[in-house]
């Protein structure tokens, strides 16, 4: 009710425009109809890691990869490709520090999950930047999406139950082989609480193996299911 009631004096106040065009936004949301309708959703992802399939796949069709060795985590959800303008959008949030991307891209993927019944997790736990990251960018990119999520879903969410222990290298343009590498056992988490549901939190999904190295640790805690929440999923490489 509170929140509600904020939206409405913001968008009195402060009415939306939509970040691509600059027309009137809509739906509460910095984005106007004839943009979110060009948007790149990923229509036909794979069932278990919404790696986008072939068009004309089935409904419910895994990817080569996950038949042949299925991910640890539960399920991807991920509604856009990481694709113009989507990837501009996400860029503009992290390293534009533009915070109203932030809060368009939780609302997407809100709405998404909202749209899908999703099974509500029992906490959202972003992906963590390790210290050096954390004060050049000044922000984690991921805890905006997740707090957005936590408002809109009614989920708690918490940025200091998992934590990055160690700097590494930037994922990108590393191969899968080396991307493993570079995150092994940088990660800690406190599940003193004994968390059983968790859904990791993140902006995009490349390879998995970030959400796979944090889940393999989750496992370990004690978590029993987990799943990953990220605004848009790469297609893969080649």
């Amino acid at each position: 009710m509170v929140y509600n009631c904020i939206n409405n004096i913001q968008s009195i106040l402060f009415p939306f425009r939509c970040l691509l065009c600059g027309a009137k936004g809509a739906r509460e949301m910095d984005l106007c109809p004839d943009c979110r309708n060009s948007l790149p959703h990923n229509h036909q992802p794979c069932a278990l890691c919404a790696e986008p399939l072939s068009p004309g796949a089935p409904a419910s069709s895994l990817c080569g990869q996950c038949i042949k060795n299925p991910p640890v985590f539960g399920k991807v959800y991920a509604p856009l490709l990481y694709q113009p303008p989507v990837d501009h959008l996400i860029q503009r949030l992290k390293f534009g520090y533009k915070l109203a991307a932030g809060r368009l891209l939780g609302q997407l993927l809100a709405d998404h999950l909202l749209a899908n019944q999703y099974e509500r997790p029992e906490l959202l736990l972003p992906v963590p930047l390790d210290n050096k990251q954390l004060g050049i960018r000044g922000f984690n990119q991921s805890a905006e999406l997740a707090a957005h999520l936590s408002r809109k879903l009614q989920i708690p969410w918490n940025s200091r139950l998992l934590r990055k222990t160690r700097p590494t290298r930037e994922q990108s343009g590393l191969n899968k082989k080396d991307r493993k590498a570079n995150l092994r056992s940088c990660f800690a988490f406190d599940n003193r609480a004994e968390y059983q549901h968790v859904a990791i939190v993140d902006d995009v999904l490349t390879t998995g193996t970030t959400a796979e190295e944090i889940s393999k640790l989750l496992l370990k805690k004690g978590v029993t299911r987990v799943d990953v929440l990220a605004v848009a999923r790469t297609p893969p490489f080649s």
